[in-house]
């Protein structure tokens, strides 16, 4: 099905459409500049009542090469939206109270040396500050009553929270640099992990000294969460109990998250000992959620160990017998995005499914039942105890927008209109999901993205788009880091293709290319290729291809096997799979036994892009960030100078201050310029004139 984007309207009233010239205005090309002028809606929050809703909406200014984030608020219907923070600092991480008066969140003013706890009446009046923590705050839940909150900071455990500034201020500034490691994780992706632990606090909504809640448990919260805490605790109903998610494996080279329970303590009481609800498993466990009713807590398991991206099951225990059983065990789903309806009988989640993030009903007695279809994707969902369902929806053309959804019907009345006018001003492609045989015949989804005024009349030049993970599946979003639209912008077509390994596709489909990462995928992509060098309306001689992460990684395969492509990116690429084998911890290769042990050094040279380069050919531009410690800069230089020592034409992009993704708006703005001016160069693109 092809799927075209809907006009939106420009003006609010008959009176500024009067006032509309005869002769609409040409549209602009959807290029990188306007992509960053598009304000990106994060995940809202829903009052109690379901008359309000709250996100954080954040807006781009190029020059000065930052965003600003103020938190934005609706009515129900849609009316009344308006910017409901308007400090100079970044707010973010709303929380509505249960009587719905107030709403908590996380921002850093005046002479706030980290993220502070705040709290701002709904109806008029000035934010209040909470805590004055020098190792800040992240994740703010309120207690039911709404006299506390809870939330989470990362401290060091040997010292009382008012002299954690005083360690803080050493470190920043040390004469000794040196670091000591006992056990893993020694890095997450862009940062090294010191001693601090996570852990969940509770503060009075009149301020005061924070009480430990999980500190005195000896368990902390997992050290690699440094990219979110807020799916790892969660309040009873009740608000005696806490459920929190720690590492139960006293091992330093393994990783067993659970789920534990521990009664609140009085103020000034020591800790009672947590319960662990999943000892049983030996994978992870995590995403404890009560049910309104306080009769039942879910949580989501894994079964492989050290698997990121085995099944989400969708467990329940009941409180009060212990009772735990697997909702749907024969549903090839995993659960996310998971909220509980008011009655306690149903679930609704955000779940990836064959290329489309889609929001299901999870009855706790019934069958998965899907809400919406594949017309768009739904996530970040939020749920008032009066039954009204919000989320954000989101295509290749249109960016995060705040919708209302019938959890009946799955019919989506859209509240938020802040980017409509850009997007009417906007000239987009289309575009539409196909299938086609793979590796073993397999049928392959494969996202297919036109560019503005397509006419298959004519001969158009192919970006194949290779996605990372690799077990990440792209479903139809607005991928703001390789945006099909922007190529498309530039008269490519472009293909994502959901190859072997992944997500959305059942867990068979997805744990089929381990420990053989290239093999199929690589069928995969050549099969794409193949099927778009049948279509009359693609210039063969103007193939190309990249991607990030893995999908720099198989790109780096491609480059090494036969391929038609005429230039390749290769995107914070594994090359070696033998230095990457442990330069992360949360890599899954150790899954599969150490590289010494028998065999698995054959399956690491078959599979390693290392040992592809006698046949390097092709034009390669190679990526990287100084930052990235999920795939370290050893392996662009080692691509980068393996190409030059063979003569082949490469260059190399390289951002000293970016990770693993290229995230500032002007280093943005320079990586499109570049792989555009490296097309150019090598015959994947007509050069235009600048």
């Amino acid at each position: 099905m092809l799927h075209r984007i809907v006009a939106l309207a420009l003006f609010a009233s008959g009176a500024a459409l009067a006032q509309a010239p005869a002769t609409p205005a040409a549209k602009l090309p959807f290029t990188i500049e306007r992509s960053w002028e598009i304000q990106r809606l994060g995940a809202p929050v829903i009052s109690p009542d379901g008359r309000r809703i709250v996100a954080p909406v954040t807006r781009f200014v190029m020059s000065e090469d930052k965003g600003y984030t103020d938190l934005w608020i609706w009515n129900r219907d849609g009316s009344g939206e308006r910017a409901f923070t308007t400090h100079a600092s970044n707010e973010g991480s709303p929380a509505f109270s249960p009587d719905g008066r107030f709403l908590a969140f996380v921002a850093q003013r005046e002479d706030d040396k980290a993220p502070q706890l705040y709290v701002m009446p709904l109806d008029g009046g000035e934010a209040r500050r909470l805590t004055r923590l020098a190792t800040g705050v992240q994740s703010p839940k309120w207690f039911p009553d709404g006299r506390r909150l809870a939330f989470v900071s990362r401290v060091f455990a040997d010292l009382p929270l008012s002299e954690q500034g005083k360690r803080l201020e050493e470190r920043a500034n040390p004469k000794m640099t040196g670091q000591v490691w006992d056990g893993a994780p020694v890095t997450a992706w862009d940062r090294y992990i010191d001693e601090r632990q996570f852990h969940v606090f509770a503060v009075d909504v009149g301020g005061g000294e924070p009480q430990a809640l999980t500190l005195g448990t000896g368990l902390e919260l997992p050290r690699s969460a440094v990219q979110g805490t807020d799916s790892l605790f969660a309040i009873s109903p009740e608000g005696n109990e806490l459920a929190f998610v720690a590492d139960s494996d006293p091992a330093p080279n393994v990783t067993n998250n659970d789920v534990f329970t521990v009664a609140i303590p009085a103020a000034g009481a020591v800790s009672a000992t947590p319960v662990n609800l999943t000892a049983d498993n030996p994978a992870n466990d995590g995403n404890p959620l009560y049910s309104p009713d306080g009769r039942l807590l879910s949580f989501v398991q894994q079964r492989i160990k050290g698997f990121y991206a085995d099944k989400g099951r969708l467990m329940l225990r009941e409180r009060r017998s212990g009772e735990t059983r697997e909702l749907f065990a024969d549903w090839d789903r995993s659960a996310s995005g998971l909220v509980w309806a008011a009655d306690g009988r149903r679930l609704y989640g955000a779940i990836d499914d064959a290329g489309t993030t889609r929001v299901y009903e999870l009855p706790v007695d019934g069958r998965p039942r899907p809400v919406t279809g594949a017309e768009a994707s739904y996530d970040s969902l939020a749920l008032a105890k009066d039954g009204t369902l919000v989320a954000l929806r989101q295509s290749f053309v249109e960016p995060p927008t705040l919708v209302r959804l019938d959890p009946r019907s799955g019919r989506a009345e859209k509240l938020s209109t802040i980017n409509d006018a850009l997007l009417a001003a906007t000239d987009f492609g289309t575009y539409e999901s196909v299938t086609y045989r793979g590796a073993n015949g397999a049928e392959i989804q494969m996202w297919v993205n036109y560019p503005p005024g397509f006419d298959k009349s004519k001969k158009y030049p192919l970006f194949m788009l290779i996605h990372g993970g690799p077990h990440n599946a792209i479903t139809n979003g607005m991928h703001f880091r390789w945006n099909a639209q922007v190529f498309g912008s530039w008269g490519y077509v472009t293909a994502w293709p959901n190859f072997h390994g992944s997500s959305g596709f059942g867990q068979a489909f997805t744990d089929s290319i381990n420990p053989e990462w290239a093999e199929k995928p690589y069928q995969d992509v050549i099969k794409a290729a193949e099927w778009f060098a049948a279509q009359p309306w693609i210039d063969t001689s103007r193939m190309v291809a990249g991607g990030g992460s893995y999908g720099g990684y198989l790109t780096s395969v491609i480059l090494g096997r036969e391929h038609p492509f005429r230039a390749l990116v290769a995107h914070a690429k594994v090359y070696n799979l033998y230095t990457q084998y442990a330069a992360d911890f949360s890599t899954e290769l150790p899954r599969f036994g150490g590289f010494w042990e028998e065999g698995n050094d054959a399956v690491l040279r078959r599979n390693s892009p290392h040992y592809g380069a006698a046949n390097f050919k092709t034009p390669t531009l190679v990526v990287h960030g100084q930052n990235d410690l999920r795939v370290p800069v050893n392996h662009g230089l080692e691509l980068y100078q393996t190409l030059l020592m063979k003569g082949v034409p490469t260059r190399f992009l390289y951002y000293p201050n970016e990770n693993h993704w290229i995230l500032k708006p002007q280093n943005s703005v320079f990586w499109y310029q570049q792989v555009r001016k490296w097309f150019e160069e090598h015959g994947g693109l007509e050069p235009v004139s600048r």
